[in-house]
């Protein structure tokens, strides 16, 4: 396949605006598909940037939350992580949400890139950050909404839950994912950060 044969940009003939869900506002746009000529609706959620942490203390061990999640109907096993507030940067989002989530602060943070959540109907992007030197530097600070359990585990079991379905949420893998490619110079292991 060469350029050429790539899907065309739709052209936008206008947007309605759908209900304010507090976390997603919802958007309408009118998009003319460039195969056919019609067009269509498509739903869109504006919701603001993300970031998650893939928090490492000194002796390696990666600091891990478990809460309860609606969606879902289940624990789950998770980075912090969390919305990027108006006008605030994603790496202070990044250090906000470890600190509230899990109580930890970190001496290092290198940024992983980022990726789109879900670009058939999400505007943003989720900023993925690798903290290191982490250690507890008071209690969590949690929103009414949360419940959540820290824990730490070395970074190759957190690899291998990944791996084996004990860790789920897509975003998560996304970030362990980046973190086990990184390799340590003059070791060239993967996931030896």
């Amino acid at each position: 396949m060469d350029d050429t044969d790539e899907p065309r940009a739709w052209t936008h003939h206008g947007t309605r605006r759908g209900p304010d869900l507090r976390l997603f506002q919802v958007r309408f746009d009118d998009l003319e598909n460039p195969r056919t000529g019609e067009v269509l609706e498509r739903l869109v959620l504006e919701t603001p940037d993300w970031v998650n942490v893939v928090a490492l203390t000194p002796e390696r061990d990666v600091v891990l939350v478990r809460q309860w999640r609606f969606g879902s109907r289940s624990n789950t096993l998770e980075i912090p992580g969390g919305m990027v507030d108006p006008g605030e940067e994603h790496r202070a989002a990044a250090e906000r949400e470890l600190r509230e989530e899990s109580g930890y602060t970190a001496q290092s943070w290198r940024y992983l890139g980022s990726v789109l959540p879900n670009p058939a109907i999400h505007d943003n992007r989720l900023h993925m950050w690798l903290a290191e030197g982490c250690r507890p530097g008071g209690p969590p600070e949690l929103d009414p909404g949360e419940d959540i359990q820290v824990l730490t585990l070395p970074l190759a079991e957190v690899l291998e839950a990944a791996t084996d379905g004990r860790i789920e949420h897509s975003l998560v893998l996304c970030a362990l994912m980046r973190v086990a490619g990184l390799r340590t110079p003059g070791t060239g292991a993967p996931g030896s950060v």
